[in-house]
């Protein structure tokens, strides 16, 4: 079989993610408030990496937890931003420094703060979050520590995200977008971010 081919299929079998149909959620007024806002920002999603064994160390375990989340935070950041560049975001996005160092202010996250509590901490009228639950973790770094050279993940990683846009004015929720993949083990927050929001952005209200 010509190389090419094979190294085609290769990468496909590691990097692309099978996605089932989505479930989507927004207020009928939900284009109109997030035409209105003029700033958001995006909250680093809390990530949850599942698993049942019993060598994984808790400690290394919530360490990479939070390094999934900032990865998929910035990731998230430069897919918006680039899209603001193109024309095709009208709202600003507050720059991820001033958002985190806000958040960490206010003890955020080991003190969970309510929508209303985000948008006063954060002084933006909207405020996107996001929630990943996943199999097996993406990024380098503590992985190794809880064990994945011991083949404590499975050989595919199932993600479960859910991602959603809050008005402050309001104080509610006004879209929800809800998907589940599976892809290979060559899978990154990089190419997740990609393909969630590829998908996502055209029922996104900011997008709308």
């Amino acid at each position: 079989m010509n190389s090419r081919i094979v190294w085609t299929t290769l990468t496909l079998i590691a990097g692309i993610f099978l996605a089932s149909c989505a479930q989507v959620f927004y207020t009928p007024d939900a284009k109109m408030l997030a035409a209105g806002h003029q700033t958001f920002a995006i909250i680093p999603p809390s990530v949850s990496i599942l698993t049942n064994s019993k060598k994984v160390d808790k400690e290394a375990l919530k360490e990479q937890q939070n390094i999934e989340g900032v990865n998929f935070q910035k990731e998230l950041y430069a897919w918006m931003l680039k899209r603001k560049m193109q024309g095709k975001l009208a709202q600003e996005i507050q720059d991820l420094e001033t958002t985190n160092a806000k958040l960490a202010k206010a003890g955020y996250p080991e003190a969970p703060l309510t929508t209303e509590e985000l948008c006063q901490v954060l002084g933006v009228d909207g405020v996107m979050t996001c929630k990943i639950s996943m199999s097996k973790p993406m990024s380098e770094g503590a992985a190794i520590a809880i064990g994945v050279v011991f083949g404590v993940w499975g050989p595919t990683n199932e993600v479960n995200v859910s991602l959603s846009i809050s008005d402050c004015g309001k104080k509610k929720l006004i879209w929800n977008y809800d998907h589940t993949y599976s892809g290979g083990v060559g899978s990154t927050p990089q190419r997740l971010v990609d393909d969630l929001m590829r998908r996502a952005s055209r029922k996104m209200p900011y997008f709308l």
